[in-house]
């Protein structure tokens, strides 16, 4: 049967209202604007201003909805899907958006020659598309059946007439001036990225009419300037400076669900953390209520917590947590003791010698994560060092942590401390997959960890037709992770933005942020 469906830093953003201007801060520019090379959360939240997603989940009505398409229908026990388009549709070059778009899109998506970070869930899901022009209908064929089938195709749709062919290269002209099909078109500098909706695509109608993004700097003089008005939102407000922002008459504090978990990785290839008793003992080392305290800034008894502990490689909300595993929130230098003597490591004047060597960890930080938690790779080093471990401690820039890091190029760190964030599926076979020389496995492998039981449960999941099946293959990996421990797991940190109220209908959309930009408007 066929189903209807409805349509329904410095600055990061100049957006007009006739003639109003409205300012609001981002973290870093967008490094690139065409959405199938998409890294980083900026460029994200930027391509769902610019580009329409096939199929995305309104926050609204928490429904399956889609800007262009028509109806769509699941066939073959939901393993071929069936989408028709919207009549009128335009790319914001004027030319007809189409269901050959559509499949241009995954030919891409599926072209094992573009490197993009994106595809790998799309290519092991999705065997086909074909186009039927008189009709306007994208057929999606599968590789197998699937449950929620529409969540596995919210990929930005793009522009068949912009490319010669599906090798899509990420330096070339539509990276910095893209044609899209979203409420707004946009150029990228050197210094800034522009957004308007003058010559957008007619089937949006945004009451915002101009972005400019620019990145935000430093955090300290973001609040200032929403407090006095210069700017008008700050998508991410470090929570050391929420209390004041909130307690402004002008201001709201919104939650912005990231699906985001912070973690220190293991490598459990290097020294004495290939020993399972070595890497428990650090867990039980660490005392996360005390980190929490000194780098989020939580105070015992608040009532709302920025952040909440993690015992796995979810977050707490998520239905894939477990809640069964036990977060380990208080150190235990007893029985951290009692492990490393049991691993075969001695102790020499309050330092652990293992093999004959003292345990030297040499730990990095992703150097964005400082803007959140002040001081935390400094806390960490030195809860371990109390704890008889050697350390040096260093911040990683941007750049390297996406150059080195999540390319897995990063051997000779013991210890990394970063956070991943998650769209729709929560897939984070990426992240524990062993890694495979092709590269679409372990993609994210950051330390090259290798469990055969965990790429098991990983296929598990890959494979559920059932939201149940899905499930309990994630509550095993996780109650699995949480043995082997190639993470020490820390947190969910609580993401809020703040808007002046004058911002109106600002509805913020899990991960993607912009989803319902359209409604959005500015009343001075």
């Amino acid at each position: 049967m066929r189903t209807i469906q409805a349509s329904v830093g410095l600055v990061v953003g100049l957006l007009l209202l006739g003639g109003a201007k409205v300012t609001y801060y981002e973290e870093a520019l967008p490094e690139t604007l065409n959405p199938l090379f998409a890294t980083s959360m900026v460029e994200h939240r930027t391509h769902e201003l610019m580009f329409d997603r096939l199929f995305y989940v309104s926050p609204i009505q928490n429904k399956v909805k889609s800007h262009i398409v028509q109806a769509y229908e699941l066939l073959d026990n939901n393993s071929t899907l069936n989408v028709w388009l919207k009549e009128d549709l335009k790319w914001q070059d004027g030319v007809a958006l189409t269901a050959a778009d559509v499949c241009f899109t995954v030919d891409v998506l599926l072209n094992p020659k573009n490197a993009s970070t994106i595809a790998k869930p799309y290519v092991e899901a999705i065997k086909k598309c074909s186009v039927d022009t008189k009709e306007n209908k994208a057929t999606i064929t599968f590789h197998r059946s699937y449950f929620e089938l529409r969540k596995r195709v919210a990929f930005h749709v793009l522009p068949k007439h912009k490319f010669k062919g599906t090798r899509v290269g990420q330096s070339d002209g539509f990276s910095a001036r893209p044609t899209g099909s979203g409420p707004l078109k946009g150029t990228k500098g050197p210094r800034a990225a522009t957004l308007i909706a003058k010559g957008a695509s007619p089937h949006h109608n945004p009451n915002i009419t101009e972005v400019t993004i620019q990145p935000s700097g430093d955090a300290a003089i973001a609040k200032n300037t929403i407090l006095s008005n210069g700017v008008q939102g700050i998508v991410s407000v470090p929570p050391q400076y929420r209390a004041e922002i909130e307690a402004s008459d002008e201001l709201s504090l919104k939650s912005y669900d990231l699906r985001s978990w912070w973690f220190i990785a293991l490598n459990t290839n290097r020294g004495a953390l290939k020993n399972v008793l070595v890497r428990r003992a650090l867990n039980l080392t660490l005392d996360r209520w005390n980190l929490r305290q000194y780098t989020v800034g939580y105070e015992k008894g608040e009532p709302d917590p920025a952040c909440e502990f993690v015992s796995g490689p979810f977050v707490n909300v998520s239905s894939y947590y477990n809640n069964d595993v036990p977060t380990f929130e208080r150190s235990d230098r007893g029985r951290a003791a009692e492990l490393m003597k049991q691993a075969g490591a001695i102790q020499q004047n309050g330092k652990w010698i293992f093999d004959g060597k003292v345990v030297n960890l040499r730990i990095g930080m992703n150097a964005a994560l400082a803007s959140e938690a002040a001081d935390l790779i400094s806390q960490v080093g030195n809860q371990l060092q109390e704890g008889g471990f050697d350390r040096t401690v260093e911040k990683i820039s941007t750049d390297d942590w996406k150059r080195l890091v999540l390319s897995g190029q990063t051997g000779e760190y013991d210890l990394l401390i970063g956070d991943w964030s998650f769209g729709l599926n929560e897939d984070v076979s990426d992240i524990f997959h062993t890694r495979n020389n092709q590269k679409s496995k372990g993609s994210r492998n950051i330390f090259n960890y290798s469990n055969s039981q965990v790429d098991g449960l990983l296929a598990d999941y890959a494979t559920a037709e059932t939201d149940t099946q899905a499930k309990d293959a994630y509550h095993s990996l996780h109650s699995l992770l949480s043995e082997d421990l190639p993470y020490l797991f820390l947190w969910r940190l609580d993401t809020k933005s703040a808007w002046r109220n004058d911002v109106r209908d600002s509805t913020i959309t899990p991960y993607y942020y912009f989803t319902t930009f359209d409604r959005w408007n500015y009343r001075k």
